[in-house]
């Protein structure tokens, strides 16, 4: 996940990079101008359950008007209350628990977390930043299953680090290093702790765990080895001194939302990537007119800018040099010059079998991947999967398979070979939004004359369109919208939802239908500026295939007592306000939609927090004017469509996380009656210096609720059922 409004030592994923000059709409149809754990004893806490620990284990209908499917219509929960508190509230009625934490052991041999910085061997241990998460059965027996509700495995990624000043400061023993040169130890931990895990989680009764030592237990880090896959396997620009040929690379990084694909595996988005990567001042130089220079720009690692961490300062070996993306050597076989654009891509893998390699899908474009969405498959119809690039001014994608669905490879002998036949072939579009609720979808390929005929970068094949997906989208004028983020699937229409988290960059002057609204709004005594709150867009494709579709903004995110004339347009209560939704997932057996928050605006009066949601469909509301004032002293009135305002009993708040954390990370057993949640960061806003002193810590938990040693902070995966057995939500 990406932040916006939190402390100025993290926001290394807060990019700005697009130049393009694409209008940010259609101007002339958006906007008119005028003058005018556990639950610990029963223990409550404003009408909620608080979570306590627990003990660890040894597809497509379309946006017809086709009668709705049985399924959740109204929400039957008391909505939690928003809190400060460090724990997790959750409503009357269930109960969690912490099941796997960062450091966790991952087999036999490893021993105990002790969670005081001198904890190793992170390649055996869950990893950090808890993100994106699917479920994936097992049967008695150990075999894959699509209806196992007690044992199964969770695969998820561990997208990164709680940092400042370059160190990882948690997982050192003092904080670690906060100048250059970084000490190659604290480098190797910390390559070691991003990435991809899949464990094993069993029920018994209402008590939840991880298996130890489970042969399914498996993490993929930056150093693992993955296959190119894809238009750009074999491209020039992914030459590196690791792979001359271009068919492979190492690891994954930055991971954050996931998906689960129609022939069961999991893929994972790698987001942002290239704050990891440095290169020297004088690189442009180095590399005079080579259009690699426009393309690092465009994606956002400029000569001379800082890397995140630090990696590439460990010493000589190759393992720290890949980090430096300089062209320091005369071939590009020869240095790491193309090392950044082997990340940015859909990577997959197969839960059920730990031996095999992860595959990077570079056919669904190179950008700030958060989750992919898959349309429910058609026998004889392509497949489609939906994606945004989490970043300020970027765009929302959609990718059509060249292969047609066969519905025998739902349960195919080769997990692997089914998603080669569906991803490594096919045609990526980009989203043009209408003022008029209309919208299409733009080609990206060398078959669209204006990509083959480009001035503004030089496409020669589909490899680069691939690899410079970014600048593909700025030529053919695609809509720059407000950081789109995780995507859902409503399985009982086939529309697509997709958060758009915030944009403190946004102006009066950009305001446009689909991003409509720029606000000034309070954090105590700090003025924050843009669109703090951020929205949800969702979009009813003609079919899943076509290129051309209708779209409102389902819901707005705002405080329940800011302005409902410009701010809180869709009238949101105490009972469901909230800011910068970010993680979005339906629920296959309720049709609920759970909405996660990361959020820095509003977190002066509640901890960030997990809603409920029961929406409608594209076009059930109608047209909304908003008023901006210029600072001319005009005005400038933008009107957007949005979709019926929620109700309480249509949107409430589950969930509500500890201090400092992100709400992220959402799957659930095929019965509806358990549900898996990521708690990622908690205490965040701790600084590196007080990492000794546990009393200044902004959160101790999950320690302070009885799960594992010592205090420091832990992102974690906790497991929600209720306490009458009955589904979730309802």
């Amino acid at each position: 996940m990406s932040h916006d409004n939190i402390r100025p030592s993290t926001q290394f994923n807060d990019e700005d990079s697009n130049r393009s000059g694409n209008p940010a709409f259609d101007e002339v149809l958006a906007t008119r101008l005028s003058r005018r754990g556990l639950l610990r004893g029963g223990m409550g806490m404003a009408g909620a359950a608080a979570l306590g620990g627990a003990a660890t284990l040894a597809g497509c209908a379309t946006a017809s008007q086709a009668p709705l499917p049985a399924a959740v219509n109204t929400l039957g929960f008391t909505p939690v209350a928003k809190s400060l508190a460090d724990v997790v509230m959750i409503p009357p009625g269930y109960s969690a628990q912490v099941i796997y934490a960062l450091g966790d052991p991952l087999t036999a041999a490893t021993p105990a977390y002790k969670n005081d910085g001198t904890d190793a061997d992170f390649g055996n241990r869950a990893g950090d930043h808890h993100d994106g998460m699917e479920w994936f059965g097992l049967d008695a027996q150990g075999k894959p299953s699509d209806s196992a509700t007690a044992r199964g495995l969770l695969a998820m990624n561990h997208e990164a680090t709680t940092d400042e000043k370059l160190s990882s400061f948690f997982i050192h023993p003092t904080g670690g290093a906060s100048t250059l040169p970084r000490p190659a130890a604290e480098i190797d931990k910390e390559l070691m702790i991003h990435g991809l895990a899949v464990v094993e989680v069993e029920g018994r009764g209402k008590q939840w765990g991880y298996k130890q030592t489970s042969p399914f237990n498996r993490r993929v880090t930056t150093m693992t080895e993955a296959a190119l896959h894809g238009p750009a396997r074999g491209s020039e620009h992914l030459v590196t001194k690791y792979s001359a040929d271009a068919t492979k690379c190492r690891g994954t990084l930055n991971n954050c939302g996931t998906g689960k694909t129609p022939w069961g595996t999991f893929v994972s988005g790698e987001e942002n990537w290239y704050g990891y990567f440095f290169r020297d001042a004088k690189d442009d130089d180095a590399r005079k007119k080579d259009k690699q220079v426009q393309a690092l720009n465009r994606y956002g690692r400029k000569a001379g800018a800082a890397s995140r961490h630090g990696w590439e300062t460990g010493g000589t070996a190759d393992m720290y040099a890949r980090w430096n993306n300089g062209a320091t050597a005369a071939s590009a076989r020869d240095d790491y010059r193309n090392e950044m654009n082997t990340f940015g891509y859909v990577v997959e893998l197969d839960p059920y079998d730990a031996r095999s390699v992860l595959r990077k899908r570079t056919g669904l474009g190179r950008f700030a991947h958060e989750s992919v969405s898959f349309a429910k498959p058609v026998a004889g119809q392509p497949v489609v999967a939906y994606m945004g690039d989490d970043a300020r001014g970027e765009y929302m994608y959609k990718f059509v398979s060249a292969a047609k669905w066969d519905p025998a490879d739902a349960k195919p002998a080769n997990r692997l070979a089914a998603g080669d036949k569906y991803l490594d072939k096919g045609t990526l579009y980009a989203a043009r939004f209408k003022g008029d609720g209309s919208g299409e979808w733009l080609e990206l390929s060398v078959n669209n004359p204006v990509i083959a005929n480009s001035s503004y970068f030089e496409f020669k094949s589909d490899a680069d369109v691939a690899i410079f997906t970014r600048l593909a989208a700025d030529a053919v004028g695609a809509t720059r919208m407000d950081r789109p983020e995780w995507g859902g699937i409503n399985p009982r229409t086939g529309e697509i939802y997709m958060t758009l988290t915030n944009n403190s960059a946004r102006t009066s002057s950009a305001a446009d239908a689909v991003n409509p609204r720029v606000y000034t709004d309070m954090k105590g005594s700090k003025e924050q500026k843009g669109n703090v709150h951020g929205h949800i867009v969702r979009l009813a494709d003609a079919s899943p295939a076509g290129s051309s579709f209708k779209w409102d903004i389902y819901l707005f995110g705002a405080e329940a007592d800011a302005d409902k004339s410009s701010i809180n347009l869709s009238s949101l209560t105490d009972e469901n306000d909230m800011s910068a939704p970010d993680g979005l997932v339906f629920s296959p057996t309720t049709g609920i939609c759970w909405i996660q928050t990361d959020d820095g605006a509003y977190t002066d009066k509640t901890n960030c927090m997990m809603l409920a949601a029961v929406p409608g469909r594209v076009g059930d509301g109608g047209p909304k004017a908003v008023m901006h004032k210029m600072a001319d002293g005009s005005s400038k009135t933008v009107e957007t469509r949005m979709g019926k305002a929620p109700t309480p009993a249509t949107l409430k708040r589950f969930l509500v996380g500890p201090k400092g954390c992100e709400i992220t990370g959402w799957c659930e057993t095929p019965d509806g009656k358990t549900i898996f949640v990521n708690i990622q960061h908690p205490g965040e806003g701790t600084r590196m210096a007080d990492v000794m002193d546990p009393s200044k810590f902004e959160s101790q938990w999950p320690t302070n609720v009885g799960y594992g040693a010592g205090k420091r902070p832990r992102s974690a995966t906790i497991v929600i059922t209720k306490n009458d057995g009955g589904v979730i939500g309802t």
